[in-house]
C-alpha cells in the first residue's frame, strides 16, 4: 500500500519501523522541523526525522499544511492511506480528503476519553485503572472521527508516564498494520468526550495542600517531562519517584515529617524514592540524604 507517515515524536518511530518491515510503500514521512534544544540550543532533530533518515525514506518537513502549495504537493503524492501520530501540525480538509482511504491517526487513549495533545499523562493523572489506543479516521474535528479499532493495556498504581508511552507506541504500531490489513468499518465515537491539555513546566509544580496520593500520580504522570518539582533552600527539588502513605504525624503540608525525607501532604505524607538537586545528578533518597541531610521541621515549597 502506498503510505506517507506523518509524525514528529518518539511515539510515531514503532509505527514508522512497522509499516516499513511490513512492506508499505512509504511514499514520503511528514515531521516537523528540527528545534533548538539542550544547553546550547542546537537545533535538534525529531526522532521521526532520525528513523526516516536511518530508513532512508524521503522527508518533507514544511511548517503549516495550510498553503494551497503543499496540499498540492499532497495530492501529487497519490496516496491510498496516510498515517498520522504524534505529528504536531494541523491536517486542512484538503490533506484529509486526498489519501483513497483518508487519514488514520494512531491516538494513545480510548477515545472519546482523553481527547487533545496529552492522553497518556492526563490517564494516570485521573486515576484511570485502564488507557490503550486508538485507530481513528480522522477528520476535522480535534480527535472527533470514527474510530476504526481500539485496544485497552491496564494502569496500576506504579505505572509511569514514560513506560506507558512505550507500551502505547508499540500497540498503536500492531493495531495500524491491522487496520491497514482489515479495513474495519468506522464507527462512530459514543459521547461522554474528556480532554487532555497541553502540559506546561507549571503542571508539574507541587501543592503540598492536595492529598498525597494525587501527588502521587502527578510525579508517575509527567515523568520524564516536564517533571515534577517543589523548592527546595530556594533551590528548584525534582522528584522522580515517590509512593504516598497515611499519616503526617501532625505536620504541615510541605514540612518534612521523619529523616527519611517524608513530606506531610494535605492528607497523607508523600515518601520521595529517587530526588534531584537542581544542577545535581538523580539520586535514591538515602544516597541524597548522605550528602544533604534534612532535618524533620524542614519545609519545601
Amino acid at each position: 500500500m502506498r503510505l506517507a507517515v506523518m509524525g514528529s515524536a518518539a511515539f510515531a518511530v514503532p509505527a514508522l519501523n512497522a509499516l516499513a518491515a511490513a512492506g508499505h510503500e512509504i511514499a514520503v514521512v511528514y515531521c516537523q522541523k528540527p528545534r533548538p534544544a539542550g544547553r546550547g540550543q542546537k537545533p535538534r532533530p525529531t526522532p521521526v526525522q532520525l528513523a526516516a533518515e536511518r530508513l532512508g525514506f524521503s522527508l518533507r518537513m514544511p511548517t503549516t499544511l495550510r498553503d494551497a502549495a503543499e496540499q498540492a504537493a499532497f495530492a501529487a503524492l497519490d496516496l491510498d492511506a496516510a498515517i498520522v501520530a504524534a505529528y504536531g501540525l494541523i491536517l486542512p480538509p484538503a490533506c484529509l480528503a486526498a489519501p483513497r482511504r483518508g487519514c488514520l491517526n494512531i491516538h494513545a487513549s480510548l477515545l472519546p476519553r482523553w481527547r487533545g495533545a496529552a492522553p497518556i499523562q492526563a490517564a494516570i493523572l485521573a486515576g484511570d485503572t485502564e488507557t490503550g489506543v486508538t485507530i481513528m479516521q480522522m477528520e476535522a474535528g480535534l480527535d472527533t472521527g470514527p474510530i476504526l479499532l481500539q485496544e485497552a493495556v491496564p494502569i496500576s498504581g506504579e505505572t509511569e508516564a514514560a513506560t506507558l508511552h512505550d507500551s502505547l507506541a508499540a500497540l498503536g504500531a500492531r493495531l495500524i498494520l491491522r487496520a491497514l490489513a482489515e479495513n474495519p468499518p468506522p464507527r462512530p465515537q459514543p459521547p461522554g468526550a474528556t480532554y487532555a491539555a497541553k502540559l506546561g513546566r507549571d503542571d508539574g509544580r507541587i501543592d503540598w495542600t492536595r492529598p498525597a496520593p494525587l501527588i502521587a500520580r502527578q510525579i508517575r504522570a509527567l515523568n520524564p517531562w516536564p517533571g515534577t518539582f517543589a523548592t527546595l533552600d530556594g533551590a528548584t527539588f525534582k522528584i522522580l519517584a515517590a509512593r504516598a502513605e497515611p499519616g503526617s504525624n501532625g505536620a504541615a503540608p510541605g514540612e518534612v515529617c521523619d529523616d527519611r525525607l517524608a513530606i506531610a501532604c494535605g492528607e497523607g505524607i508523600l515518601r520521595p524514592l529517587r530526588v534531584q538537586l537542581s544542577g545535581r545528578s538523580a539520586l535514591l533518597v538515602p544516597e541524597f540524604l548522605r550528602g544533604h541531610p534534612i532535618a524533620p521541621g524542614h519545609r519545601l515549597g
